[in-house]
């Protein structure tokens, strides 16, 4: 009996010795072509699918910093409320290495997040956030201070974001940034500091993109603006109603490459567009799929922290 019980032993692990082999079929690709398959798919996919495939795909995804060196985790709205997306941000910015140079998040965010962020990327000269309702000022400003070289900054949909003195601390503390994206949900005429924002941006004096989408700016808090970041060349300021190009506003834009004006079509706004008044709700984070992988690892951390997501062509 126990000579039988041996065997079956030995021939369950012989069966689990092929499948293994079977499985790590990719372990004659050249690490380059390797590389190359997977810097072609999302970073969600790579953490969620990719990344388990075989040995091989998890070592190249574990070990090759470059891989991570500009992240970016949109879209998946599908599962978008059954993942811990911080976690996986979190874990992506850790294969970084300290590499990461550029990092675009959709609800992926939050002020724990970006202050690992600010601990582990320092070189990072990219920041996209989008619907990150996380995201706080206190935490935003924290992270601001570990990230000198930001170049390009976009808080997008980011209702936390944006109170008194947050954009001034902003061009304080980021001197080479030259491009920013400011989008809100939509157009409110009931905002009374109508210039608010302009007066933060106009300390953004090495700017040369601006957009703004929905912002309750008016002609004086543009002038403020234009009169405070002479390199400008790019402007968008879709549905900020409240501006109206006077001779005045189209003499400071004369020099500039390219204008997008409040009627201008939103064809190619790749955001969401809601009307007045509608109520947005914070996108609720649950941690199902556990077993899929450990991201919830991410909230141990103690707080002391071949995608292209920069703007040009500015397009949007």
């Amino acid at each position: 009996m126990p000579s039988r019980h041996i065997s079956g032993l030995r021939r369950r692990r012989r069966a689990r010795r092929r499948r293994r082999a079977a499985r790590d079929w990719a372990d004659g690709l050249p690490a380059d072509v390797l590389l190359a398959i997977l810097h072609r798919l999302d970073h969600i996919d790579i953490l969620m699918a990719a990344d388990r495939v075989c040995r091989s795909w998890r070592r190249a995804s574990m070990d090759e910093p470059s891989l991570w060196r500009r992240v970016t985790m949109r879209g998946h709205e599908g599962i978008a409320r059954r993942i811990n997306r911080c976690g996986m941000a979190c874990e992506a910015v850790r294969r970084g290495a300290g590499q990461c140079e550029a990092f675009c998040g959709e609800h992926a965010g939050d002020d724990g997040f970006l202050i690992y962020l600010g601990q582990q990327s320092s070189c990072l000269r990219s920041l996209h956030l989008i619907s990150c309702n996380d995201v706080t000022d206190v935490g935003f400003t924290e992270a601001l201070k570990a990230l000198p070289l930001l170049e390009e900054l976009e808080l997008s949909l980011c209702d936390n974001v944006g109170g008194d003195g947050v954009y001034e601390f902003v061009g304080e503390v980021c001197q080479p940034l030259k491009c920013f994206r400011l989008s809100k949900h939509c157009f409110n005429n009931k905002e009374k500091n109508v210039d608010k924002d302009a007066l933060g941006v106009a300390n953004m004096h090495g700017l040369r993109s601006l957009q703004l989408f929905g912002n309750v700016i008016s002609n004086k808090g543009l002038e403020t603006i234009l009169d405070n970041c002479p390199h400008m060349d790019y402007l968008g300021i879709r549905h900020c109603f409240n501006v109206d190009m006077n001779k005045t506003l189209l003499a400071k834009c004369a020099k500039m490459k390219t204008i997008k004006l409040s009627d201008d079509p939103i064809d190619d706004y790749d955001l969401q567009v809601e009307s007045a008044g509608m109520t947005v709700q914070s996108p609720v984070r649950t941690y199902a799929w556990r077993n899929l992988w450990p991201f919830n690892y991410y909230y141990d951390i103690p707080i002391s922290h071949d995608y292209d997501i920069s703007f040009p062509p500015l397009s949007r």
